[in-house]
């Protein structure tokens, strides 16, 4: 659980003052799940807005090459961190309080996507993403709180999903955890009222962010691909990420309870307030339109790029264009 660090740049003595004075005096941001997609895009547009941001990820070369990609935008401080482990996530929080300076905004992004029908899925799915998007939030919220109070200020931003108002079928471990991720940020906003410090549940619908390249995908993988990303990639159906970080910070930063980012996500939600059971039977509808399990118990989970070259499809290959431009935009 070692810290990393930014990739070394030789800079002049002028260089280091002023890249100090810089870090002095920006407020610090700290994005969990910055290394591509979404959490590298809200790392961007902080920047953007004069912050000083500390990105963290899981995996160290992804995180240091997301650090030296955004740093011709503002200060960049590079971190390894597993949100599903509370002691990385304090060990974090405690090395940037101490050494980089006080946070005031914390924007937990982290998430895993497996799209696999109901008779294929086992445990560790569910476990795997109640640990990444359930617990990931909680640990991070629940750490950086006490140094908020004590300074009785702070912004902490949470990415659930319209997936975590609405269920949708073959994303069942996805929506478990981020129903948990709407209850908890929901809950948190109400109990901070009045302290200085404001809670924000982010609920995006389906974002061009290129996620469907390290989704996995289970049961028929090739099928599933094959709905997924052309799904995630659509105009229309899907949403510019860019527009949507944006959108993101700007609530964020006003301490607004909840954000919604599209239209459909807007729709889905109120279907499901005024009709729960009839939007139950829709889902249901649409998962029987989609791949069925095999017959056979089939092998573990597979990652985009492979389920991509199972299928072999051109005709995917070209509606997931969108997607794949993103994919390589946001370092997917």
């Amino acid at each position: 659980m070692c810290p990393t660090e930014p990739s070394p740049t030789p800079a002049s003595g002028a260089e280091q003052a002023e890249v100090s004075n810089e870090r002095a005096g920006a407020p610090v941001a700290v994005v969990l799940g910055a290394s591509r997609g979404l959490g590298f895009l809200v790392a961007r547009e902080l920047l953007t807005r004069g912050h000083h941001v500390v990105v963290a990820a899981r995996d160290v070369d992804e995180v240091d090459a997301a650090a030296q990609a955004l740093r011709e935008w503002g200060p960049v401080t590079a971190e390894r961190c597993d949100v599903r482990d509370r002691h990385e996530v304090g060990e974090l929080v405690g090395r940037v309080e101490h050494g980089v300076g006080p946070i005031e905004v914390l924007v937990t992004v982290a998430g895993v996507i497996q799209s696999v029908p109901a008779e294929s899925l086992v445990l560790q799915e569910f476990e795997d993403a109640m640990d990444t998007m359930a617990w990931g939030p909680i640990h991070a919220a629940m750490t950086v709180l006490p140094h908020m109070r004590r300074r009785g200020r702070g912004r902490i931003g949470t990415v659930t999903s319209i997936g975590g108002m609405v269920s949708p079928p073959h994303l069942l471990p996805y929506a478990t955890a981020k129903f948990a991720a709407v209850g908890f940020s929901d809950g948190l906003a109400a109990a901070l009222s009045g302290t200085g410090i404001t809670a924000t549940t982010i609920v995006p619908g389906l974002m061009r962010t290129g996620g469907h390249v390290h989704a996995r995908f289970g049961g028929d993988p090739a099928a599933e691909y094959a709905w997924f990303a052309t799904v995630a990639s659509l105009p229309v159906v899907s949403v510019d990420a860019d527009r949507a970080a944006r959108r993101i910070v700007d609530a964020v930063l006003a301490g607004r309870p909840m954000i919604v980012l599209t239209p459909l996500a807007w729709l889905g939600i109120r279907v499901r307030g005024l009709a729960p059971a009839t939007t139950t039977r829709m889902m249901g509808l649409m998962g029987r339109l989609l791949p069925d399990a095999p017959a056979r118990a089939g092998a573990r989970t597979v990652d985009g790029a492979q389920a991509r070259r199972r299928l072999g499809s051109p005709i995917v290959d070209r509606l997931t264009t969108l997607g794949d431009r993103a994919a390589r935009r946001n370092r997917g």
